[in-house]
């Protein structure tokens, strides 16, 4: 072990190139113009791995981008471990706010700012640096791994629960590990125990076959802008309570134990909304806010437009209006039952005369808890301990990751979530940005973590 985390430390800086080489791809899934670059950003991912001394590189072409395995089984005898990654991106809009390209990685403050730095490149390459300098000092591991690393977890994974499937005797293992979450705190690491489930829905409502002048029909003739954001206001309650009829039976309320943990965490609520702006937060009350992220479910409205949105005035009244909303599920809901409670909420609340479409979309997730006394999170924990410092905080995330699930689902492994980006590295915003002492010394707590998994 000291041999290994000697190697890292004197590695530091062919590491961080390594790092910034990738994240100058541009491997944006959803664009159709990045086809090459998700290509490049694959290839890069492979050959890092093959390099390092993995067997059975391979790159899978499916229906979208491809996905990347290797592995490593030379322990009959000792466990398998499955680490899961994604090297595709989310945008870059609005490409004002960023202060440097970003695809152009630039270290400041301790920090590298790039698109994928956090989520999730960084973090995925923790992981292959981890097992590429175990392999270059002892020339083997200690427990056998599997790499599996996707290009389309940015756009809902539509090809990856298929894939599991497909490959269920390459991907066996006894453990799953992700690192696409946060720590807790700088230098307080952290365990993520439980995922909000995701489903999204797109509304359109109809009224007048063309846009009025709405001098000539205003107040004798019904505006769709108007009747859906009534209709909108009808899913909440004043204090943030869902309104639609059984969407809250399937909830499975947080049990005394969570409760305690979540009590125990040293958060400080006046920090939280005061780093995005807030003087104070808004929810369902009994809840605390954590608990309102981690155990509580919610609908939320992500896009509303319709009409003129151009400079200057128009009096219009448009003849349509569009909403895309999402919903963040807790165990015991689904992403079927819940989808289908919205909608028939929906269709009861538009007004007489106007045309609803009600247009789901794809992907999604469902919601996932893993048990905190499991021996993997003992193991993770004396990893984290041994490299930090310090005990890590067990927490919850409010956000979906898919596979998770799926994994449990499909392939019957159990999966463990240990984050190193910081809760300011701005995923998905312009700025993103990676803390490299984490960077560094959660590379080191995963060396630790192939030790303590193999005891």
């Amino acid at each position: 072990m000291r041999t290994i985390l000697d190697h890292l430390s004197d590695t530091d800086g062919e590491r961080l190139r390594q790092l910034a080489d990738w994240l100058r791809i541009p491997s944006i899934s959803s664009h159709p113009d990045n086809q090459s670059d998700m290509l490049a950003s694959a290839v890069w991912c492979a050959d890092f791995l093959r390099t390092a001394g993995l067997d059975a590189v391979t790159l899978h072409p499916t229906a979208g981008h491809p996905i990347v395995t290797a592995s490593w089984r030379r322990r009959p005898d000792a466990p398998t471990l499955l680490i899961y990654g994604h090297y595709d991106v989310q945008p870059v809009d609005p490409l004002g706010l960023w202060e440097t390209g970003p695809f152009d990685p630039v270290v400041r403050d301790d920090r590298i700012y790039a698109r994928g730095s956090a989520d999730d490149k960084g973090q995925i390459l923790m992981h292959m640096q981890a097992v590429a300098a175990t392999l270059a000092v002892t020339g083997s591991l200690p427990v056998n791994v599997v790499f599996l690393i996707e290009g389309e977890e940015e756009i809902g994974s539509p090809n990856l629960p298929d894939f599991l499937v497909a490959h269920a005797d390459l991907l066996r293992a006894d453990l799953a590990i992700v690192s696409d979450t946060c720590q807790w705190d700088e230098g307080v690491p952290a365990i993520t125990a439980g995922l909000r489930g995701l489903a999204a829905l797109e509304i359109a409502l109809s009224g007048p076959g063309r846009d009025l002048h709405s001098g000539s029909f205003g107040g004798a003739v019904a505006n769709p802008l108007e009747a859906l954001a009534r209709m909108l206001a009808t899913l909440k309650d004043d204090q943030g309570v869902i309104q639609v009829e059984g969407y809250l039976d399937d909830v499975r309320p947080p049990t005394p134990a969570e409760r305690s943990r979540v009590a125990e965490i040293p958060f400080d609520e006046s920090a939280f909304f005061g780093a995005i702006g807030l003087e104070s937060g808004w929810g369902e009350q009994g809840f605390s806010p954590l608990e309102r992220l981690w155990y509580r479910p919610t609908i939320e409205i992500n896009g509303l437009w319709g009409g003129y949105m151009g400079p200057g005035a128009k009096t219009v009244l448009p003849a349509c209006a569009h909403a895309k909303l999402s919903m963040r599920l807790v165990p015991d809901q689904t992403p079927e039952r819940a989808l289908a409670l919205l909608m028939a909420h929906l269709r009861a609340v538009t007004p007489p005369g106007m045309r609803l479409e009600l247009f789901p979309k794809p992907g999604g997730g469902l919601p996932w808890r893993l048990d905190p006394d499991l021996p993997a999170v003992q193991a993770a924990r004396r990893a984290l301990r041994d490299a930090f410092g310090r005990e890590p905080v067990i927490i919850g995330e409010g956000a979906t990751i898919p596979v998770v699930a799926d994994f449990e689902r499909l392939l019957a492994i159990k999966t463990l979530l240990v984050g190193f980006s910081l809760p300011d590295a701005a995923p998905h915003a312009p700025n993103e940005n990676l803390h490299l002492p984490s960077f560094h010394v959660g590379t080191k707590s995963l060396v630790g973590f192939l030790h303590q998994l193999s005891r």
